[in-house]
């Protein structure tokens, strides 16, 4: 019989070896110490005292539209070959859901390495990301005119320190992040090696009065882009052309950007900006409903009756009056609804990167009073695409 219960201490190695069978990563011992997930909040699966199954959830402050919420960052989620189609991911996820419920965190996230798997679990995707290629071996010409404010060079260690308070005006800019600690700075932003990018130098970081960039370089000629963040497009100007104009290197690679990003837009060469990537990033959960609701700030007032549906939470389920502008409010209702929806399909909207027209016209999200699709979309609008640059 397979019980799940609280992952102790001593059993941590082991999760971190059942990580790298289940993702298929090789973890050296040196890399072991920093995989250990020592933040999370740890379940395991045993099966006769042998670990098969694991989940952590780190507690996170989450950036909704207007406000920070509480939120369990879901990671090291996996289960032994030999045990799958057992039950046991389900009971894993239902045990983070209800000690997120105790907790009062209206909302989780995750990566999935598997995106299908995660809608069975009322999680919807909720943010994109792009990766966008420059051409530097020749200067990069902008539309833009950069903040000519000086740059600087600082290290690593004082990092943490000089660019949190820009990370978290971004936050509060553009919804999707998480907020840092210096812990997760230096272990997520600025570690000394990063894996997946063999060969690469340790990070760099040059700071603006008005924005950052941590970056690596390599010996072919390559700058990898880890995190740039600015408050104008003046000072995110001024870091593209400081990024494109390193010597000895002729492409800079950003691998992970918002959807929105200004640079393809700012080149005044629209041919020396590629974008190479565009992919699913975060899953949300919406815990509780109701609360995640009145949290996040609203574009417009208006009214609606939302019908949503929610196998896993049942507390969830049912019909909602929701209120959007200044004073949001959502109580359940009795009335006919405006829209129906899954609980995975209005976590993919509610940071307002997906449409609820668009859903509404593939059929995911059912209008039953016209025009409500439009208006829901239109109260949820943000002025930047959601977006998140910390995996974990």
């Amino acid at each position: 019989m397979i019980e799940i219960r609280d992952l102790p201490e001593a059993d941590v190695d082991r999760m971190v070896d059942l990580a790298g069978l289940a993702f298929h990563i090789r973890i050296d011992d040196p890399e072991k110490e920093r995989w250990k997930p020592r933040r999370a909040e740890r379940v395991g699966a045993y099966d006769d005292g042998v670990l098969v199954g694991q989940l952590g959830a780190l507690p996170m402050r989450f950036a909704a539209p207007g406000a920070l919420l509480d939120s369990s960052a879901v990671t090291f989620v996996g289960v032994l070959p030999t045990h799958r189609r057992r039950g046991i991911l389900s009971s894993l996820m239902d045990r983070m859901q209800a000690d997120a419920i105790a907790a009062r965190r209206p909302v989780a996230v995750l990566w999935a390495s598997e995106g299908a798997i995660y809608g069975r679990y009322g999680f919807g995707l909720a943010t994109r990301a792009i990766g966008l290629e420059v051409d530097s071996s020749r200067p990069l010409a902008l539309r833009t005119a950069p903040d000519e404010r000086p740059l600087r060079l600082i290290d690593a260690a004082s990092a943490p320190e000089a660019l949190d308070a820009i990370h978290r005006r971004g936050l509060s800019a553009r919804p999707g992040g998480l907020v840092r600690d210096p812990e997760w700075w230096m272990r997520a932003i600025l570690r000394a090696e990063d894996t997946e990018a063999p060969g690469y130098t340790e990070p760099r970081v040059v700071a603006h009065p008005a924005g950052y960039a941590v970056y690596r370089a390599h010996g072919n000629r390559t700058v990898r882009v880890v995190d740039l963040v600015a408050d104008t497009p003046q000072a995110e100007a001024a870091l593209w052309r400081y990024l494109a104009s390193i010597d000895l290197t002729s492409r800079v690679h950003a691998p992970n950007r918002p959807v929105d990003d200004l640079l393809p837009y700012m080149a005044a060469d629209p041919d020396q900006v590629s974008v190479k990537e565009n992919y699913g990033a975060l899953w949300l959960r919406l815990i509780d409903v109701p609360a995640a609701l009145r949290a996040r700030s609203w574009a417009t007032e208006d009214s609606f009756v939302l019908e949503v549906a929610d196998d896993r939470i049942p507390a969830n389920a049912g019909r909602w009056r929701l209120t959007t502008g200044a004073a949001p409010a959502c109580e359940p209702a009795a009335d006919s609804p405006d829209l129906a929806m899954t609980a995975a399909d209005l976590a993919s909207v509610y940071l307002g990167g997906t449409s609820p027209s668009t859903l509404a016209r593939v059929g995911a999200i059912t209008e039953h009073a016209e025009g409500a699709a439009a208006r829901l979309a239109a109260a949820l609008a943000v002025p930047l695409a959601p977006y998140i640059n910390d995996e974990f």
